[in-house]
C-alpha cells in the first residue's frame, strides 16, 4: 500500500489543477478583482456564444449552454491561470458539416468522442508535442476556416432568400450569385451597422465589448421601426430560459466508426487553440500553464458539456485575452464568468430571441477578419518554397475540400518536405559534428577559450531551426531569469531554417526589444541568411548587429557597452564551414 501511495503522488501533482496550486493566493481583493473580471468576459462571450452556435448549425441555447458549463469545467479542472474555455470559431466548419450529415446525436457522440481523446492525450503528457505541428499548417487551415466563416454569414448580412444553401464553398457563392437579386435591403442595413458599432466602439470605450453594444442598438432598432428582418425567434422560436436535464446519446458503432475522424479533427483543434491560448496567456502574465492537465480538463469538459445539448467548446484566445486585461489572474475569474452566462440565460433568455440575423453574422465576420490572419499569412508567403506549398495547400484544402484532410495533408506534406530538405543538407556534405561543446578542449572556437563582457549571454544553437526544435530554442531563450543587455545567437552550425524558426526569432526580438536588450547572431550561413532577408527579419535586427564569427559579435558587444575591443581571441580558427 505504502508503494503505491508513493507511486500515485507524483502523478497527482503532475495532473493537480492550476486552482488548487494557487487557493493561499486567494485573498479577498484577489478574489473580487477576478469577479469583476469574470463578469465582464460573460458579457463579451454572450453574443460570440450564440453566435458560433448558430453558425454550426444549431441552436442558439447550446451555445449558451456551451459556455456555461464547459466553461466553468475548463477553468475549474485546467492547467492555466486565466483561460477562458467555450465554443469558439475554430469549430464551425467541422461541426456544420457533422450535422448536416449525422444529426444532433451525432454531433453529441463527436463531441463525447473527441474528449476522451483528449482526456487520453493529456493523462499520456502529449501536451508538448502539440508544438510540434508546423506553423504554416496551422495558419493554413486557421485562414482557410476565416473565410469559410465570412462565406457563411453573407445570407444573413444581405437578407438572401435561399431556401438551402450548399454545404461546399464553391457551391455557396454559387447559390449567392445566383440569389443576389434577393438582396433585402432593411437587413444588410441592420448588418452595416451592426459591423459599424463593432468596428469603431473600442475608440469610445474598452470596457464594454462593441458586439454587445451593436447588439443591443439593431435589436431596437429593428422593434422600434418593425423592420421585417430575420431574428433568432423567426428562425429558431424561443431560447429556453434554463439548462436541460442530462440525457445519453443513442449509441451507433457505425456511426461511431464513421465519426472517429471528425471526432479527432475536433479534438486536435481544441488542443492546439487551447495551448495556444494558454501560451498568450503566459506571456500576459508572467505565468506557466500545465499542457497536459490543461488537455485533460478540455477532455471532460467535451465529454460533460453535450450531455447537457452543448457543443464542443476549447480556449478561447480573445475571451482569454479579455480576461487579462480586466484584471483577472486565478480561475476564480473563468468560473464567475460562467455563472454570469448562466443567469443572462435564466434572467433575459426571452429578450435575446429578438437579435436580428444580420447583427449576429456582421460579429461572425469580425470573427473572421480576426482569425485571417492576413498580416501573418503574407509574412509566411515570402518563407521558404516548401513552407508557401504547406501554406497554401492547407488553405486551398480546408477551404475548398474538408478541414480534416487539409490537416492529415498538410502534415503529411510538411514531414515529406522536411526530409526532402534534410537529405539535400546531408548530400551537400556542410554538416560537420567535429566541434562539438562536451569536447571544449579539441574546439578552438568554442565560447570558453572567449572573455565574454558581463551583462551578454551567448547562446549557441546547433543543427537545423525547423518546427521540431522550435520549442528547444524558445525553452532555452527563457532559461535566464533577469534578461541580459546583449544577447548573442551562435548559429555556426544552424544550415537551415524553416517559417516556424523565423516566427520564433521574430518573437524573441520582440521580447529582446521589450527588455531593452540588443540581440546580434553570429555566423549566419547563406540559406538562414536568405531566409532572414526574405522574411524581413534581416533589417528589422540590423546588418550592424549580424556577424560572421563570434569574436567580432563580441567586439560589437564590447563597443556596445564602451568597453575596448579584444579582437580574435588566440585560438580562433577561422573555417569557412563553421562561421561564414
Amino acid at each position: 500500500m505504502g508503494y503505491t501511495v508513493h507511486f500515485l503522488f507524483p502523478t497527482f501533482i503532475m495532473f493537480k489543477p492550476k486552482i488548487f496550486s494557487i487557493l493561499p493566493e486567494l485573498t479577498p481583493d484577489r478574489i473580487m478583482k477576478d469577479v469583476v473580471a469574470g463578469v465582464m468576459v460573460g458579457i463579451v462571450a454572450l453574443p460570440l456564444a450564440i453566435a458560433f452556435a448558430i453558425a454550426s448549425g444549431v441552436s442558439p441555447e447550446k451555445g449558451l449552454i456551451s459556455a456555461v458549463i464547459g466553461g466553468f469545467l475548463v477553468s475549474f479542472l485546467g492547467g492555466s491561470r486565466v483561460q477562458i474555455g467555450g465554443p469558439t470559431g475554430a469549430f464551425i466548419v467541422i461541426l456544420y458539416g457533422i450535422v448536416q450529415q449525422y444529426g444532433i446525436n451525432g454531433l453529441m457522440l463527436a463531441t463525447i468522442m473527441s474528449g476522451i481523446i483528449l482526456m487520453i492525450m493529456g493523462f499520456a503528457q502529449f501536451g508538448s508535442l502539440i508544438k510540434f505541428i508546423p506553423y504554416p499548417v496551422i495558419v493554413g487551415f486557421t485562414s482557410g476556416i476565416a473565410v469559410i466563416i465570412f462565406s457563411g454569414q453573407i445570407k444573413d448580412f444581405l437578407g438572401l432568400t435561399i431556401a438551402n444553401v450548399p454545404a461546399d464553398f464553391i457551391g455557396k457563392w454559387a447559390a449567392y450569385g445566383r440569389n443576389l437579386s434577393t438582396l433585402d435591403l432593411p437587413s444588410l442595413l441592420i448588418g452595416l451597422l451592426a459591423l459599424l458599432i463593432i468596428m469603431f466602439w473600442p475608440k469610445i470605450s474598452r470596457k464594454i465589448p462593441g458586439s454587445l453594444i451593436a447588439i443591443i442598438v439593431t435589436t431596437l432598432a429593428v422593434q422600434y421601426f418593425h423592420l421585417h428582418v430575420a431574428t433568432i425567434e423567426s428562425r429558431f422560436g424561443e431560447i429556453p430560459s434554463m439548462i436541460p436535464s442530462p440525457s445519453l446519446p443513442f449509441f451507433d458503432f457505425a456511426t461511431i466508426r464513421q465519426l472517429i475522424m471528425p471526432a479527432t479533427t475536433i479534438a486536435l483543434l481544441g488542443a492546439i487553440e487551447a495551448l495556444l491560448s494558454a501560451v498568450v496567456a503566459d506571456g500576459m502574465i508572467g505565468s506557466r500553464h500545465k499542457s497536459n492537465m490543461e488537455l485533460i480538463a478540455q477532455g471532460a469538459a467535451n465529454i460533460i458539456t453535450p450531455l447537457f445539448g452543448g457543443i464542443p467548446v476549447t480556449g478561447a484566445i480573445a475571451r482569454t485575452a479579455t480576461n487579462v486585461k480586466n484584471g483577472g489572474r486565478t480561475p476564480i475569474a473563468g468560473m464567475i464568468h460562467a455563472v454570469t452566462l448562466l443567469l443572462i440565460m435564466l434572467l433575459f433568455a426571452k429578450w435575446a430571441k429578438l437579435i436580428p440575423m444580420p447583427a449576429l453574422a456582421a460579429i461572425l465576420i469580425i470573427v473572421a477578419w480576426n482569425m485571417s490572419e492576413i498580416k501573418v499569412f503574407q509574412e509566411l508567403l515570402k518563407s521558404p518554397r516548401s513552407d508557401v506549398i504547406v501554406l497554401l495547400t492547407t488553405f486551398g484544402l480546408t477551404v475548398v475540400f474538408d478541414l480534416s484532410l487539409a490537416i492529415e495533408i498538410g502534415m503529411l506534406l510538411s514531414v515529406i518536405l522536411f526530409m526532402q530538405r534534410m537529405a539535400q543538407i546531408s548530400n551537400v556534405g556542410i554538416i560537420t559534428k567535429d566541434l562539438q561543446d562536451s569536447d571544449e578542449e579539441e574546439d578552438p572556437n568554442t565560447i570558453v577559450t572567449r572573455k565574454v563582457p558581463d551583462d551578454v549571454e551567448v547562446f549557441e544553437f546547433n543543427g537545423p531551426f525547423f518546427f521540431g526544435a522550435a520549442s528547444k530554442f524558445r525553452e532555452a531563450m527563457h532559461v535566464v531569469e533577469k534578461s541580459p543587455k546583449i544577447r548573442i545567437i551562435r548559429m555556426r552550425n544552424v544550415l537551415s531554417i524553416d517559417a516556424t524558426g523565423l516566427n520564433m526569432m521574430k518573437e524573441l526580438l520582440k521580447e529582446c526589444r521589450k527588455a531593452d536588450t540588443r540581440l546580434i547572431l553570429s555566423g549566419v550561413h547563406a540559406q538562414p541568411l536568405f531566409a532572414l532577408q526574405q522574411y524581413g527579419l534581416y533589417d528589422d535586427i540590423g546588418e550592424e548587429n549580424i556577424f560572421g564569427n563570434i569574436d567580432d559579435a563580441l567586439d560589437h558587444a564590447r563597443e556596445i557597452l564602451g568597453q575596448p575591443k579584444l579582437g580574435r581571441q588566440p585560438n580562433f580558427v577561422p573555417t569557412v564551414e563553421r562561421e561564414k
